[in-house]
Formats: structure tokens, sequence, C-alpha cells
């Protein structure tokens, strides 16, 4: 008997209706001989039966490849690095003169534009020192034209001298003569001695006229010199009235402590009543100008240069891409800079590829994003 009677004896046979009966060897042994003759479904077969799934995964391969490819096109053309910040030159905002604080009209992290007061140093000591200062400029201008003055008074003088020493000249030449002629009268006979004697007192007297006049000529003079020479130091001591005066000026100009340029005002530790003195740290100030340093590899630089795009984004916004350009390129890598640099004469050497800081500036950074030092940045430069 053939399996397939076997197989319709045992499907007519009753069921149990919890435990089917074992099937006999037999009937184990044909069922399985059964299903090996049956043929396995093909890989197409498989393909033609889910024909949708296969298209569907068939175009995905497709786009993944396709976008893959162009992911790579577009790429290669960039260098790109995790380890580069926003930089700044951000400086300590001090007042020059000492006093207490009277005024700080700015608070953390605010905005300022250039000349905009950041504190104010009470004044009142330096004003009473400009006072000071203009009333020893006024003594000083005061001294001078009194100087000026005498001055005016000696070339009075001195014209008066000169004045006196010609009539002295004339009245010396005409003494001169007098006893000329009367030692002539003398000597022919026909005048006196006593007129000759008279003659000669005359002209010793304007000898000694003229001397006196001569004398007190170079006396005036000299009184010119020595009043030159006190006008000049007068104007000296003028110019240092002034230059105290300009100090002063200065000083009080210190006490409006204002914003050089504009930025941001960070760690404010000054406050009203505080005694600052000179060159102690009120706060903190980061200008509006800042820049990307970005640490590439020595490896990338090959092919990077000043004008490149860049494009970035900043860790903080993440769905923001900004713009900027390579500016320049430190000449050297940065350990080379820093306090302790590298010496790789010494000890074992283990080369390692050194970073070296490239300056990426941004001409228009966005206004409504708080961006300062520190913050981590992602730049991807167009090198090709």
């Amino acid at each position: 008997m053939d399996a397939r009677t076997e197989r319709g004896r045992a499907e007519e046979q009753p069921q149990h209706p919890k435990r089917q009966p074992d099937s006999p060897p037999e009937h184990r042994s044909a069922s399985a001989q059964g299903n090996e003759s049956q043929p396995k479904p093909s890989l197409r077969d498989r393909l033609r039966e889910h024909w949708i799934l296969s298209i569907a995964g068939a175009c995905l391969l497709v786009i993944a490849v396709a976008g893959g490819l162009m992911y790579w096109l577009d790429t290669r053309d960039y260098e790109w690095t995790d380890d580069a910040f926003v930089a700044a030159r951000s400086f300590s905002i001090a007042p020059k003169v000492s006093g207490y604080i009277t005024d700080v009209p700015v608070t953390d992290n605010q905005h300022v534009k250039a000349g905009d007061l950041l504190a104010r140093v009470d004044d009142r000591d330096y004003r009473n020192a400009l006072d000071q200062a203009k009333a020893q400029v006024a003594v000083a201008e005061a001294n001078i034209d009194n100087i000026q003055a005498q001055l005016d008074s000696q070339q009075e003088q001195i014209k008066q001298a000169q004045a006196q020493l010609d009539q002295a000249e004339a009245q010396l030449k005409f003494a001169q003569q007098e006893e000329a002629r009367a030692k002539d009268l003398v000597d022919k006979g026909a005048g006196t001695v006593q007129r000759e004697q008279q003659t000669h007192s005359d002209l010793n007297a304007q000898q000694a006229n003229e001397a006196r006049t001569k004398a007190a000529l170079i006396a005036a003079q000299l009184g010119v010199k020595t009043l030159k020479a006190q006008l000049e130091s007068a104007q000296a001591s003028l110019q240092q009235a002034k230059a105290q005066q300009d100090q002063a000026e200065l000083n009080l100009q210190y006490t409006r402590v204002e914003a050089a340029q504009s930025g941001r005002v960070v760690k404010l530790t000054g406050a009203v009543g505080t005694l600052a003195s000179a060159g102690q740290s009120l706060m903190m100030f980061v200008p509006d100008d800042i820049w990307v340093v970005a640490n590439y590899k020595e490896t990338q630089l090959a092919e990077m240069r000043p004008g490149q795009k860049v494009e970035f984004t900043i860790d903080a916004y993440p769905d923001r891409k900004l713009e900027g350009r390579v500016e320049s390129v430190q000449p050297g890598s940065g350990t080379a800079y820093s306090l302790l640099p590298a010496e790789n004469a010494t000890g074992n050497y283990v080369k390692v590829v050194q970073r070296v800081p490239v300056k990426i500036v941004v001409d228009h950074w966005p206004a409504d994003l708080p961006i300062g030092p520190g913050m981590s940045v992602v730049p991807w430069t167009k090198v090709r």
C-alpha cells in the first residue's frame, strides 16, 4: 500500500479533541520525503512576490549612494575643525585717579557705545586742585606783566641816559674848544692865564660828566638784561603753572571713566561708595570687534590662504550658519608661542601633529545673538 493510501486513511480516522495520536513511523518518513521533494523558492521568486518592497529598497539604496557621493564631492573641498573659539581683545576698565565711586550707570552684560559713562569718581578734590592751578597761572601772568612794565620803564631810562650822554658829549666838545682857544690866546700873549685855567677846569668837569652819563647808560642797559632774565624766569613759571593746570584738568576728566569703544560690560565689580585706587579694576570690557581663532592641524594648511570663504556654526546656536573669511594664518604653531614651548631636542621624541591658529573675521555678526570670547565654533574653510 502506498503512502497516499495510508495518508487517506489517517484523515478518515476520528481525532481526539485534546490529543492527536502519534503518527506511525511510516507516515512520518513519507511526509518528510514529500517535503524534501518540493523545490525551495529562489531569490527572484521572492523579489517578484514582494516587488513593492524590492523597488523601495532599490530606490533607497540609489538615493543613499547618490547622497553619499554628493556629500563627498562637496566636503572634499573644505577643511574643518572643532578646535575653534570666538576671540576678542578683552581688557580691564580702571580709573586713572583714586577716589570714592559716586556713580556706576551700567550693569552686567550691558552694551555701551564709545564715549558712554561707565563710572564716576568723586571730583571735588580735583576741582579744588584745578582752581589752585588756575590761581598759580594768574599769579605767573601778573608777574610777567609786572616785569614787562619794568622793562618798558627801563627802556625809557636808557633813552634818558642816552640823551644825557649826548648832552655831556656836546658840552665836553665845547669845553675842549674853549680850552683850546684860551691856550692859544695865552701862547700869543693876548689872553690871561686865569682864563686858560678856567677853561681847563671846565674841560675836566665836562669829561667827568661824560663819564658819569656813560656809566648811567651802561647801568640802564644792564638793568634791561636783568629784567629780561627775570621775564624769562617768569615765563617759565607761567609754563609750569599752565602744565599743572592742564594736569589738573586731565585729572578732573579722569574722574569720568568712559568707554573708549563700543562693546559690552562684563564682570562688573565697581559699586557706589567703593574707594577705588588708580589702576584698580572696576569691570571687564569686551569690544564689539571679535573674530574666530581656528586651530587647524598643520596638515590641513597646504591650500589655506587669506580671503577664503568660511562657513561656521556656534555650538550655542547650532541652527544658525554664519559666514566669514580667512584673514591670516599664524606663522608658527600654537605651542611655539606658549609660556613653556616644547623642547624637542631633549629626551625621547614622539612626533605629534601640531595645530596652527588661523584668524577668521566676520563682517557682520548677528545683532540678535549674544556672542562673546570663548564660545566653541565649528568652521568649514573652502580651500578648493
